[in-house]
């Protein structure tokens, strides 16, 4: 097995015991087809040499990797789903598989599944993941990655054999097992469950897994579990930034699918939205618009609150109600940020960046039927530099409205940030790549009847020039995606 001097094994997990995971053993799968390897993602730890036999030897019947973990784990952790209770969760249908360095950034990053097998936490379930559903999380982290926005990646796919059942897909339907590479797996449900057993000294345990691990420059600090929620409630107001500007609705916002590193994932029914529109929700069961596009700020500071609630238990209160009382100013900064971002110009002064803010949105919502979210921000790419690729573009005639006057006044005061990146081929198209769900059904539907993979790739290829022609996440964030 050929393995790079990028790779750099580092299972820490497993030194936190057994009352936090749970050791378990993947599935024997019928079949082993190999279906996506993300080669960008391998490279940063080290196993982009790995031939093809060997990668669904690891990824798929999941030989361990060298000098890492022996044993999948499977986390234990509780959570509110939909704000109610849930003591019953744990990793049903995935496992920790390995923990290593990412090179040139040195962190700590975990290889895990989805569709793996049962566990002691299945419940009722198969452990088993739909092959159209491994497909989803590829589409969507890809293009989360290309937006800037912090997520899980996915590192592989790999087909099983298996026919599956299941009331939300046309069934019997394929399955597969995926493999994702992220920045943590300690979800704020991780600490609710140590607080709902009373478990003062494990939450004691972890906060100093997860200081020393994930943010060592709190090592010092007086009240470490203090520091951390500060820290997570900033982290967590940077992710949200990034979704409110990528147009990106979770779906399932529930406290067991967010993890104090402040990553997208878990993220199963998500959607990009098609137009500006606050009420847009992408779970179907979601009746009420709980976790709405724009109730999302609402669900990540309750969410941060219940993480707040379990650290009490070791905390001092003062602290923590400091740091859910910054959320707000927190959430605005990085918003200001991450709009910038996506119109790739600098920031002037605090005042002329939030009028600038508020502009665009209120031309996202003005524009109505006619303005898709995605296109408005690829036309005005590069504020200034691209007034006259938007005014000379499919959406020309909206632009030149009184609608959209002062925004167009406003961004026309703002100096273009590396505007050399509308050289990039990207540019020359009169549309950007979009991943409204219509195409995501599109997509999956060659798949499906044909087997036919080569609209899915070139799709992604796509993604992937959009994401090199966008260079989001180079700058501004210290908080980018894995």
């Amino acid at each position: 097995m050929s393995l790079s001097p990028a790779y750099r094994p580092d299972p820490r997990l497993q030194a936190l015991g057994g009352d936090f995971a749970d050791p378990v053993e993947a599935a024997d799968f019928p079949e082993t087809i190999l279906r996506f390897r993300n080669q960008r993602a391998a490279a940063s730890v080290g196993l982009d040499g790995l031939t093809d036999a060997d990668w669904v030897r690891h990824f798929g019947r999941f030989a361990p990797l060298p000098d890492n973990q022996p044993v999948p784990l499977a986390m234990r952790y509780h959570g509110h789903q939909f704000r109610t209770y849930n003591p019953d969760l744990g990793d049903g249908r995935g496992f920790l598989f390995a923990q290593l360095r990412e090179q040139g950034t040195d962190r700590l990053l975990d290889l895990a599944t989805k569709g793996s097998g049962r566990t002691p936490w299945s419940r009722a379930g198969d452990g088993r993941l739909t092959l159209k559903g491994g497909v989803r999380e590829i589409l969507a982290a890809s293009m989360l990655e290309a937006l800037g926005v912090p997520t899980s990646r996915a590192f592989s796919l790999v087909e099983t054999g298996e026919a599956l059942n299941r009331g939300d897909e046309p069934s019997p339907t394929r399955s597969a097992v995926l493999t994702r590479l992220s920045h943590s797996h300690i979800r704020f449900g991780t600490f609710q469950r140590l607080a709902y057993f009373d478990q003062r000294d494990l939450i004691v345990q972890l906060v100093d897994h997860v200081v020393e691990t994930y943010f060592p420059h709190l090592a010092d600090a007086p009240d470490r579990a203090s520091a951390l929620m500060q820290e997570t409630v900033a982290a967590s107001a940077r992710l949200l930034s990034r979704w409110m500007t990528a147009g990106f609705v979770h779906g399932v916002l529930n406290t067991d699918n967010m993890v104090v590193t402040g990553e997208s994932f878990d993220y199963g029914p998500w959607r990009f939205l098609p137009r500006n529109d606050p009420n847009f929700t992408a779970a179907y069961f979601d009746h009420q618009g709980l976790y709405s596009f724009g109730r999302q700020p609402e669900a990540v500071f309750w969410n941060l609150q219940q993480l707040a609630a379990s650290l009490t238990l070791v905390a001092d209160q003062a602290g923590l109600l400091a740091a859910l009382n910054g959320f707000s100013d927190a959430y605005r900064l990085a918003l200001r940020g991450a709009m910038l971002d996506r119109l790739a110009v600098k920031s002037r002064n605090p005042d002329e960046d939030v009028e600038l803010v508020n502009s665009a949105f209120r031309a996202l919502a003005e524009g109505g039927e006619a303005l898709r979210w995605e296109p408005f921000f690829f036309d005005w790419f590069g504020g200034a530099a691209s007034q006259a690729r938007a005014l000379e573009g499919p959406r020309a005639e909206l632009y030149r409205t009184e609608t959209f006057e002062t925004f167009r006044r406003r961004l026309a005061d703002f100096e273009p940030d590396r505007p050399e990146r509308l050289a990039d081929p990207v540019f020359q198209r009169p549309e950007p790549e979009e991943l409204i769900i219509e195409e995501v059904e599109a997509l999956w539907a060659p798949v499906a009847e044909g087997d036919d993979w080569g609209p899915l790739t070139e799709k992604l290829s796509r993604i992937e020039a959009a994401r090199r022609a966008y260079a989001l996440g180079l700058s501004g964030d210290k908080n980018t995606a894995p």
